[in-house]
């Protein structure tokens, strides 16, 4: 038994270090483009208000850190809902049912990774930031006119994925939860995103800006 106990912790430190090396491999010094589509289901009370339109989008830049097992991830979340309006605005003379509503979130979120030879786990939580669009209508004689009332929104993001690495890009894969500090029609705002998608290896292009905004004064 002592001597399986024995092979067993020397085969999880084993794969642990190779885990640790083949990550310094795929993320050191690495910076990464990614690009998906999916969905983002309202929770809880949300859905008295929204329900889901289309399909949502994603993109955002991996940068990895000096440690290739953490990140930072600032991403832009694209998220369409039909809107039905709870009470009356009295700015406006009608009540909206199944019109058009987005959320538009900046997330800068940073976070942690694990690798599995080419299969990446990975964590992620930070603050967000973005625009919310809310469908209003006013009877202006033979024409209802809708409008869009825009405000700004703070909250917060965290989510899990994984990714796949294949020759030349990632395939991804990520659930997320997303909160909101302000409300929409006296609700919280709270969602659920899936996405799917792609990633490729934008470094070169990274290393070439920075060429341009600091050049190295030691270069001729």
């Amino acid at each position: 038994m002592n001597r399986l106990i024995l092979l067993v912790v020397v085969s999880a430190s084993f794969l642990y270090s190779h885990a640790q090396k083949g990550a310094d491999t795929i993320h050191y010094n690495k910076v990464y483009y990614f690009a998906g589509t999916g969905l983002g289901i309202p929770l809880g009370k949300t859905r008295e208000v929204l329900s889901p339109k289309v399909f949502a989008g994603s993109m955002g830049v991996d940068f990895t850190l000096k440690n290739p097992k953490y990140y930072v991830y600032p991403a832009l979340y694209m998220l369409s809902f039909k809107y039905k309006q709870q009470y009356p605005d009295p700015q406006y003379n009608k009540i909206i049912e199944n019109g058009p509503s987005s959320v538009y979130m900046l997330s800068l979120a940073g976070g942690s990774r694990r690798q599995y030879d080419r299969l990446n786990t990975y964590v992620y939580a930070g603050p967000t930031i973005g625009l919310v669009s809310e469908p209003r209508a006013v009877d202006e004689g033979d024409v209802v006119r809708v409008k869009s009332l825009r405000s700004i929104a703070f909250g917060t993001k965290v989510g899990f994925g994984a990714d796949y690495k294949f020759k030349g890009f990632f395939l991804c894969t990520e659930l997320g939860y997303m909160y909101n500090f302000d409300k929409i029609e006296k609700k919280p705002f709270q969602a659920l995103t899936i996405m799917v998608g792609l990633k490729s290896d934008i470094t070169k292009i990274k290393n070439k800006v920075v060429d341009i905004l600091a050049p190295d004064p030691d270069e001729k």
